[in-house]
């Protein structure tokens, strides 16, 4: 099941979706918009577990998962 919301862009981005549609690269826009957030989503979820695992302090079965995430991923992004 889908929802179908409506979200304003910059006219560039707009722009920019087309051309990505036109050349090929991407099926949509919403094709786009839909992966984009997806990754956005994913990396809030990885920051947000990064941080419950920090305040938690250092487990020692989750060390070498947690030494892993935080070469992968910066809080700063």
């Amino acid at each position: 099941m889908s929802i179908q919301i409506a979200v304003r862009l910059p006219d560039h981005m707009v722009h920019e979706l087309d051309q990505l549609v036109a050349d090929g690269t991407a099926p949509s826009r919403a094709s786009v918009v839909e992966e984009a957030l997806r990754r956005e989503l994913r990396r809030y979820l990885a920051e947000r577990d990064l941080r419950i695992l920090e305040a938690a302090g250092e487990d020692t079965d989750l060390l070498a998962a947690t030494d892993w995430a935080a070469r992968h991923f910066s809080m700063d992004d």
